[in-house]
This record gives C-alpha cells, structure tokens and sequence, in this order.
C-alpha cells in the first residue's frame, strides 16, 4: 500500500521482484540501480546470508509524472528465490503495490517458475491481495540462451491474466526498463484511481 510523504510531497510505491531462485531478479535490479542517476536513486541495500539475497533500494523517476502534485518515488525489492525462505517472501510482500513475476526462460526451470507463480499468489492472498486485481508484470528472462523455450510455450503456462509480457536479457539490461516501466504504470494508473 503506498505511503503518502506529504512533507517531500512524495507517494512510496513499492515494486517487488519475485521469481525462483537463480531467474535474474538480482540482474535486473543491479542493472537498474547502475544506469539510473545519482541524483534518483537512494543507496542499494543488500541483506545476505549464505544462501539468501535481498536487495533494495529507492528511486524516482522523472518521467512518470505526478499524482494530484505528488511526485512518485518507486521502492524496488528482490526477494529470495528458493521457497524454502518463504517467511522473507510474505514479509517482503507486506504492503506491496506491484509485482515483476521473473521467469527463467530455459526449459529445465519451468516447473520452478510454475512453482514461484503459485508460491507467489498464495503468499498474496495470505496479505489480503489479489494476484488478478494487483498490478502484476510478466518477464521471460534469458532469452539470449539456446535453452529457452519459445515465447507462446513460455506465455501459454505462466500467464495469469493477460498481464504485460516482457522478452528480457537482464544480464545485458535488454527489456529490463520496458519492464520496470510497464510495472510502473500499472501502479501509477491504481493510485490514480485512489
């Protein structure tokens, strides 16, 4: 749920990348921390344990515009890709306003994508959301290695919704932004209901 600074005049929005372990989720957010400016971006955090990562930081973007002149201010958040650190995943999700869905493209991590989805939407409705009502991006990422499966396999069993598909090398930064956007807009476009 966005939280209201009305003395920086800011609307904190809060975006979470979720996804199995190993899909890119930390790519994408470490590529999108590098080629932001120093200007927008507050200081990356990183909370890791031998064998869980989180990543987290804040940003805001200038193009998007302004809700009733408030600017908005995007907090990005990974969360740890193996299920078995579901507790940080739930507490992760508290208070969520998006959710980037990274699926690994190749075709040996199907079933732990189709997994995560279905780790994801029960751990949704544990906070009281709704994965067909919440802004929801889908991201097929890894797309430059010759596992992948095609795009409509991919499509045809981690779709959900219809939500906004996304071909991604997030190693290489391509379709990570168009990604970050859409989720972006979706959320901008929720609040703008508000």
């Amino acid at each position: 749920m966005a939280f209201i600074n009305y003395s920086a005049r800011e609307i904190n929005c809060k975006l979470v990348y979720y996804g199995p372990g190993l899909c890119g989720k930390t790519t994408n957010l470490r590529y999108i921390y590098e080629k932001t400016a120093a200007d927008a971006k507050g200081k990356m955090i990183s909370l890791a344990t031998e064998t869980e990562r989180t990543l987290f930081f804040d940003f805001l973007p200038l193009e998007l515009g302004e809700i009733h002149g408030f600017r908005a201010r995007f907090h990005l958040y990974s969360v740890p890709g193996q299920v078995f650190y579901d507790a940080s995943r739930k507490l992760i999700l508290r208070g969520v306003d998006g959710v980037v869905f990274v699926a690994d493209s190749q075709g040996a991590r199907m079933e732990a994508n189709v997994k995560s989805i279905r780790n994801l939407d029960r751990n949704l409705k544990e906070q009281g959301y709704d994965i067909a009502a919440i802004p929801y991006v889908l991201q097929f990422n890894k797309r430059d290695l010759p596992t992948a499966l095609p795009v409509d396999e991919m499509y045809r069993r981690l779709n959900i919704k219809g939500e906004p598909t996304f071909e991604a090398t997030a190693s290489n930064g391509a379709g990570v932004f168009e990604t970050l956007k859409a989720s972006a807009r979706q959320v901008l476009t929720e609040l703008r209901k508000k």
